[in-house]
């Protein structure tokens, strides 16, 4: 599939691209892990490459593979384990673990100037 040349989607643009609504989408970020796009300071979601890939995988598996919503949580755990490095975090694209990053170490560097 050809993406557009940006870096990130709207929500909408990315149920366009999908063909997935959006209130779908927003469910399956509830129910599958690898669905977690990152997000705006103003709290919009903001989906990459990587997040569009996922949902169509999830899409492929729901839709065209019959599974269910469980079977298929069951079937990209098993996938997952087989390739690890689908699963790394890139933390560039990731700004809630980013930024519970930057507060441990906040709290690592108090706890060393008491110590």
């Amino acid at each position: 599939m050809n993406l557009p040349e940006k870096e990130y989607f709207s929500i909408g643009e990315a149920s366009d691209i999908t063909k997935v609504p959006s209130y779908v989408l927003r469910y399956w970020e509830n129910e599958f892990k690898i669905l977690r796009p990152s997000r705006r300071d103003s709290g919009h979601r903001k989906y990459n490459h990587k997040d569009i890939e996922n949902i169509l995988k999830v899409k492929e598996l729901l839709q065209a593979k019959g599974f269910t919503i469980s079977g298929a949580k069951k079937f990209l755990i098993q996938e997952n384990r087989k390739n690890p490095e689908q699963i790394k975090m890139e933390l560039t694209d990731n700004g809630a673990a980013l930024e519970l990053l930057k507060e441990t170490k906040t709290i690592l560097e108090d706890l060393i100037k008491i110590l």
